[in-house]
């Protein structure tokens, strides 16, 4: 959109005239005399076609007209205000788009934003979800951590770590369970990954013969998690992401077993510049994705 011509001089008069009801008072806080000030605001006021005050012996009115016009100027002067003392701080706030697989999401990255926050008070985080499928591009998001091989045209990735699965469930089921091999009686839920559960299968010694791959389909592990809480199956789902699940005793792990299908990566297209807020988020998620500080 092209803006025409504003006037700020004639806004500011009228803002601090409406403030004080007085062309007086008015030119005292702005450092002019009054006979500007007033002169400011027949301009405005011509420019509009209206009146935006009443001129009274000891004083003004403000019109209908003014009312409209003055929460708009005020918020946008304050607004200014706020903006410039912030840069003369040293304080500019920045925005940092993040799209972030579900599982991620809620399991270890929404735990620990509030360390950010408080490491980087002037950056503004912006997160959207996903169940793993992502147009960073399309979507104009700075970063987008992601599962898997590492491997994404036209995108640098950054390794994070590995989430290993497991078989998860609440105790109840697990009282079942006395061998991995018991968990071909049980409902499975999995991913739409349809070699998992033959995968974490061979890696705990079950023969093919025993084992069963049918199972309740999930595009999250946000979702299979919430459904393996409820009692509907045994998940397949990486216990790092559900620590406090299974620290509160509500998630258990029958089995030691796990297998490895990918990591999570920090990925950021090639074509898109590292901003300051962009290089204080990777620097930081790579200091807490460190084993030490996992």
């Amino acid at each position: 959109m092209v803006r025409q011509f504003l006037p700020l001089n004639g806004l500011r008069a009228f803002e601090a005239s409406a403030r004080h009801l007085s062309f007086t008072r008015a030119a005292i806080e702005l450092c002019v005399t009054q006979a500007a000030v007033s002169q400011q605001v027949k301009g405005l006021e011509k420019r509009l076609g209206v009146a935006l005050f009443q001129r009274l012996p000891r004083g003004l009115k403000i019109t209908a007209e003014g009312e409209a016009l003055l929460p708009t100027v005020s918020a946008s002067f304050d607004q200014m205000a706020t903006t410039l003392d912030r840069i003369e701080a040293g304080e500019v706030r920045e925005l940092l788009f993040l799209g972030v697989v579900g599982t991620f999401a809620v399991g270890w990255l929404l735990p620990r934003l509030a360390d950010f926050q408080r490491r980087h008070p002037f950056i503004d985080v912006r997160i959207s979800t996903n169940n793993n499928r992502v147009d960073p591009a399309a979507e104009g998001l700075d970063f987008a951590i992601r599962f898997g091989s590492g491997s994404w045209h036209g995108t640098e990735a950054q390794h994070l770590f590995e989430a290993p699965l497991s078989a998860l469930c609440i105790p109840e089921l697990a009282d079942d369970l006395r061998t991995p091999a018991d968990l071909a009686g049980a409902t499975l839920l999995r991913s739409y990954r349809a070699d998992e559960w033959s995968t974490w299968f061979a890696a705990a010694g079950v023969p093919p013969a025993a084992q069963v791959n049918a199972g309740i389909v999930f595009d999250s592990s946000v979702a299979m998690m919430e459904a393996a809480l409820q009692g509907l199956g045994v998940a397949l789902a990486p216990p790092s992401m559900f620590s406090r699940h299974l620290s509160s005793g509500a998630i258990v792990q029958p089995f030691t077993p796990t297998i490895s299908l990918g990591s999570y990566w920090l990925t950021r297209l090639q074509s898109r510049p590292v901003t300051p807020a962009m290089r204080a988020f990777s620097d930081w998620i790579s200091a807490r994705a460190c084993p030490a500080a996992r």
